[in-house]
């Protein structure tokens, strides 16, 4: 995987749109064993890429830089106004009977177990998701969602789901064993995009299909 060029959705003189892999980190963690992710693979080609923001390494799906420092301020100012639209497909484990709903429980990080998050009503930051079926798998007892976080806590979806008794399948940080066991990676993908352009505030759509 090191060294791989990355998969560009698009490229203009403001920002950088890709697709990141599941087990890829998406910057650079501590040690010579964690340098390979996609910020690294897109500066390779793009110097002048920064980091706007980030998926959770076992996650894939679409991933924005901004091309200079003025374009990154921007499209982080978009992203933190809560100007993007984003949506992710997940497959989780059990049978979700309602056809949409919301999870508002606020989250902090689980100290002792970082970099573990956890609900806490007290002292936890407000975090919201929205979900939708989109359908069910009888035969494997599961339920096909797409989410919107509405708040981009840390590892906000997964802890949400689980929240709710429905955890990720393939999820090796939350989900039980069994849960875990169904998938060799975890079924996340961060498959659509809506954002406003950093140079001319024009909305710009993309859409990645999720891989699994």
């Amino acid at each position: 995987m090191a060294g791989m060029s990355p998969e560009l959705v698009h490229v203009d003189d403001h920002l950088i749109v890709a697709l990141k892999p599941a087990g890829l980190l998406s910057v650079p963690g501590r040690g010579e064993d964690k340098q390979d992710c996609l910020s690294a693979r897109v500066q390779a080609v793009y110097a002048d890429a920064l980091v706007v923001h980030r998926l959770d390494m076992g996650t894939s799906g679409l991933l924005v830089f901004g091309r200079g420092k003025e374009a990154q301020r921007r499209l982080g100012h978009a992203f933190a106004e809560r100007q993007v639209d984003k949506r992710y497909i997940a497959v989780v484990a059990g049978r979700i009977a309602e056809p949409t709903g919301e999870i508002d429980l606020p989250l902090i990080v689980d100290w002792p177990n970082r970099p573990l998050q956890q609900v806490d009503k007290v002292n936890g930051k407000p975090s919201l998701t929205r979900w939708r079926v989109l359908g069910h798998d009888a035969a494997s007892d599961t339920t096909r969602v797409e989410l919107e976080p509405v708040t981009g806590r840390s590892h906000q979806l997964r802890v949400h789901l689980l929240a709710i008794g429905h955890p990720i399948v393939g999820d090796a940080l939350y989900a039980p064993p069994d849960v875990q066991a169904r998938a060799s990676r975890l079924l996340l993908h961060a498959q659509s995009l809506a954002l406003p352009h950093p140079a001319d505030g024009r909305v710009l759509s993309f859409v990645a299909p999720a891989p699994f």
